[in-house]
């Protein structure tokens, strides 16, 4: 075999014939390798399986997790509470860092997952033919120029070039996106570079063959091999940041410059400023302040929050398996769809008949035998075709299976077994057809000359010659055309009418157009079987003309209405399909796509495009054909370059990198490959495109309830940092001590926010645009809210404090300032759970029930929190006389009107979300 080294381009295996082919390989295209080559060939070129890689460690791993600036926010601030002695604070925030570093490590491991799923994918045993013997070996010792035999049933065990082929037919749709069965022939090809769904001649790693027998040399293994390509491009994918996971980068270095650059100031002007505060009490009470600052409950609720989002998807069938991405489905601007499996339903379907009885329509979908035929021109007269139906039964070669659950699974070519669902939608009974007409003989598919003959005798003796096949080649055999009812009538009576090529041509163009895949049958009466001779293309004259079939991957009915709704919320969709041109554009002009209409985008066009000219040619289309692999995962990084938030759907091989890569990968969980499942982060159970609207609603729902939890805790915070600072500054008493911030900052406010993580989202929340994807996570408006809030907060409590000081003392005085301040908490908590609606009654009545469960358990541990001797010992706290719990309930209810008079002057200003 002559020695191809890194980076030399391989031959154009298809334009060379298997004589070639085999000389290259130095191998013989009857006998195959000698045994002695085997083992040398072995070390040279390894196993025939997907290189796992080098696994990184787990130290390695933990390190990068240690990286994220959030959680260097929650160790520093850990640190600080254990200086200062509040070491039930610290352990808190080591448990929430630990939670954390926990879920990145069990996901750092998902693109070796995904590769792994990739290589199962490979056959495990082949059968090979050394030194003219035939063996069934492991397919991971098969090498380059082994001579293989495949036949229905078996998964091709690596790339290979046809030697011979009889009625071969492969399903390619892991690795190409073709939905309908690939004929194949061994004879060389004269097109140079032929994308690989067209290079008919070869035989592909992983692919499944569904019809027929062949022999192939291979040529390619392993990671060699074009499924080996698409493991170390899943491997090698990076995925795109989530978009919560930014924004929480970008926010926790913000927190931290923002704490150090005040509690600096603070420190300053305590010690240098009016009140001369001591160095070692500025010192304390300055770290207080930072303590204050610091959110260290939210990294928790917002895993509650994304915990009960997967929950929520769980439940309409969408399986989460990484929880950013939970969030960052409601974020997505752009879908790239796959088209087979997943926009259709991936079932052959014969929805049209032509025939010169008239047109006819079917209802039903798929396999399943419901539904009926129904003319659909404006001629009355004549019936069913039944002779076609019949023909389309007997020149077949396939059949349909009831499984266990009792739905129809094709056995052999799906488009045969989509004429046999045709038929049964008819009124006929298969297997008493073919029993009525038994097969004399048979003529298999040729891909070359793209028909198929049988020769059946009937009970009676009658002989009839039966042609299925293109429509260009069996139109000009015909003679005539039948209007005879069924074959039992043709075969006793051969009268035909006048043929017109131009008008059943016309017929044909207008399905194909339609985006159908068009099949011509035909027949001829025969006096008697005469032997081999008969079936001969000499007899394949003076047919008589059945009619044409329109052959159909019909869409799914729910995608037709998924899509309007993905338009409406401002999402848009791009088919990306390894099919047709013709059949995509058909396709995603039935689904409503917004540019359908336009020129459909070429995979080769793809690759004489630069990414400038790729993003403008992407704003003509929305249907990508004849893409690969490579042209999915170029388009899926481009838009991640330009700003796009990109969720990719797939269910093949072929789907994985670019799965991998995307913000969110979208798995089909019911036809998807293992290695599509892994390489997403999103699983579909029911394999439905309308799941993922739903699943796009909760993740803007989730998001916003990220949002109103920052709303909720960040004031408080904020108003406790500043009713320290100011009482710093000003050498006053401090209103609230450090223990009591510990309190409120890890009892009250993370209790009382939790409910927010089950809000059921805002009215029209699909019915606005995707948020901007360099939208950061505080943005002005809440940074307002968060200000006046606080301010607001801050005035009160301090307010409070001072003036309950000289009346009951400073005990008194901090507890009834910290009961202030969660009574303020408690209002505000029913205003956060819209962000500008006034609607009282869905506030304080329609909220969810452990809305109502976290302010009773408030309200029972500030009782605890007042009056228990161990926390008033603990906590510094007193009892609080009857005047001033009355204030705290007017303080509630006057917080309460406030911050709706806010939302309320926003909303006319025409503000609707935050």
């Amino acid at each position: 075999m002559k020695k191809v080294t890194e980076g030399t381009k391989m031959p154009q295996w298809y334009m060379m014939t298997s004589k070639a082919v085999a000389e290259y390989l130095g191998s013989d295209p009857e006998r195959g390798l000698p045994f002695e080559r085997v083992a040398e060939r072995l070390r040279q070129y390894g196993l025939n399986q997907l290189d796992p890689g080098k696994r990184e460690g787990w130290w390695a791993r933990l390190t990068r997790q240690l990286k994220n600036p959030l959680l260097f926010v929650l160790l520093v601030a850990a640190v600080v509470a254990f200086a200062l002695g509040e070491r039930v604070d610290a352990a808190v925030i080591v448990a929430v860092v630990l939670l954390s570093v926990a879920i990145g490590l069990y996901q750092e491991g998902k693109a070796q997952r995904a590769l792994d799923a990739v290589a199962e994918l490979l056959a495990p045993q082949a059968i090979v033919i050394r030194d003219g013997v035939r063996h069934e070996i492991p397919a991971r010792d098969l090498v380059p120029g082994d001579l293989i035999w495949v036949e229905a049933g078996m998964r091709v065990p690596a790339d290979a070039r046809l030697v011979v082929a009889n009625r071969l037919a492969v399903d390619e749709s892991i690795l190409t996106g073709e939905s309908v069965p690939v004929e194949k022939r061994a004879e060389p090809l004269s097109i140079p570079d032929l994308p690989l769904a067209d290079q008919d001649n070869c035989l592909w790693s992983g692919t499944l063959v569904v019809r027929g027998q062949a022999t192939a040399l291979v040529f390619a293994t392993g990671k060699n091999s074009q499924l080996g390509r698409l493991g170390l491009m899943v491997g090698r994918a990076k995925r795109a940041e989530t978009p919560l996971m930014e924004r929480f980068s970008r926010f926790s270095w913000q927190v931290a410059l923002a704490i150090l650059s005040v509690s600096t100031l603070l420190f300053a002007l305590a010690v240098w400023g009016p009140a001369q505060v001591r160095l070692e009490d500025a010192f304390m009470a300055t770290v207080g302040i930072a303590v204050a600052a610091i959110p260290e409950g939210l990294p928790a609720l917002v895993l509650v929050i994304l915990a009960i989002g997967a929950e929520r998807l769980a439940k309409v069938r969408a399986l989460v398996r990484k929880l950013p991405a939970v969030e960052t489905l409601g974020a997505v601007t752009v879908i790239g769809s796959d088209k087979t499996g997943t926009l259709t339903k991936n079932e052959m379907t014969i929805t049209d008949v032509a025939t010169p009885k008239g047109f006819f329509k079917s209802s039903g979908v798929g396999y399943a035998p419901e539904g009926r035929w129904q003319r659909s021109d404006d001629l009355q007269e004549g019936s069913l075709p039944i002779a076609l139906f019949e023909a389309g039964v007997l020149c077949n070669d396939s059949a349909l299976q009831v499984t266990p659950d009792g739905s129809f699974r094709p056995v052999g070519d799906p488009l045969e077994a989509a004429m046999i669902t045709a038929a049964i939608k008819a009124g006929i009974v298969p297997e008493s057809v073919q029993l009525e007409w038994r097969r004399v003989d048979s003529l298999p598919f040729d891909p070359e000359k793209r028909y198929m003959v049988t020769l059946h005798r009937h009970r009676n003796g009658d002989t009839l010659l039966l042609v299925k096949g293109a429509v260009e080649v069996i139109a000009p055999r015909c003679r005539g055309v039948c209007r005879a009812s069924t074959l039992a009538e043709i075969s006793r009576r051969a009268d035909a009418q006048p043929f017109s090529d131009d008008h059943w041509l016309a017929v044909a163009e207008s399905f194909a157009s339609r985006g159908l895949r068009v099949i011509a049958l035909a027949c001829r009466q025969l006096p008697k079987p005469e032997g081999d001779e008969v079936l001969d293309e000499r007899v394949l004259t003076d047919l008589l003309w059945l009619g044409l079939v329109g052959v159909q991957d019909p869409p799914r009915p729910e995608a037709t209405l998924a899509v309007a709704e993905c338009l409406r919320a401002g999402v848009r969709v791009v088919m990306i399909t390894g099919d047709h041109p013709k059949t995509a554009q058909a396709v995603a002009q039935s689904l409503g796509l917004a540019r359908a209409k336009g020129r459909p985008l070429m995979g080769s066009e793809i690759d004489q495009l630069d990414d400038a000219a790729l993003a403008a040619r992407l704003k003509e289309t929305d249907v990508v054909s004849r893409a690969t692999p490579e042209h999915k995962l170029r388009l899926v990084n481009l838009w991640v370059r330009t700003g796009e938030i990109v969720a990719m759907t797939g269910d093949g091989a072929n789907d994985a990198p670019a799965l991998a890569a995307a913000h969110v990968g979208i798995a089909m969980g019911q036809r998807g490959t293992d290695a599509a499942r892994a390489a997403a982060s999103v699983v579909l159970a029911d394999d439905n495109f309308a799941t993922i609207v739903r699943a796009l609603r909760w993740g803007r729902i989730a998001y916003d309830n990220v949002k109103k939890t920052l709303l909720f805790i960040l004031p408080t915070n904020f108003a406790q940092a500043l009713v320290v600072g100011v009482a710093l500054v000003l050498g006053e008493t401090l209103p609230i001590s450090a223990t009591q911030i510990l309190w409120v900052n890890l009892v009250t406010t993370v209790l009382l926010a939790t409910p927010l993580a089950f809000e059921k989202g805002e009215r029209r929340v699909m019915e606005r645009p995707p948020r901007p994807p360099n939208e950061p996570l505080i943005t002005r408006l809440i940074a307002w809210r968060v200000a006046v809030i606080g301010i607001l907060f801050a005035a009160v409590t301090h307010q409070a404090f001072f003036w309950a000081l000289p009346l009951w003392g400073e005990e008194v005085a901090r507890t009834f300032a910290v009961n202030t301040l969660v009574a303020m908490q408690v209002a505000y908590l029913f205003s956060c759970r819209t962000f500008v609606d006034n609607r009282w009654r869905t506030l304080l009545v329609e909220a969810h029930p452990i809305m109502y469960l976290a302010v009773t358990g408030i309200v029972l541990l500030q009782g605890v929190f007042t009056y228990a001797p161990p926390l008033q010992a603990l906590f510094a706290t007193n009892a609080l006389p009857i005047p001033l719990l009355l204030l705290l309930m007017l303080i509630t209810v006057v917080t309460f009107f406030v911050t709706e008079s806010e939302k309320w002057v926003m909303r006319r200003i025409g503000v609707t979300v935050l």
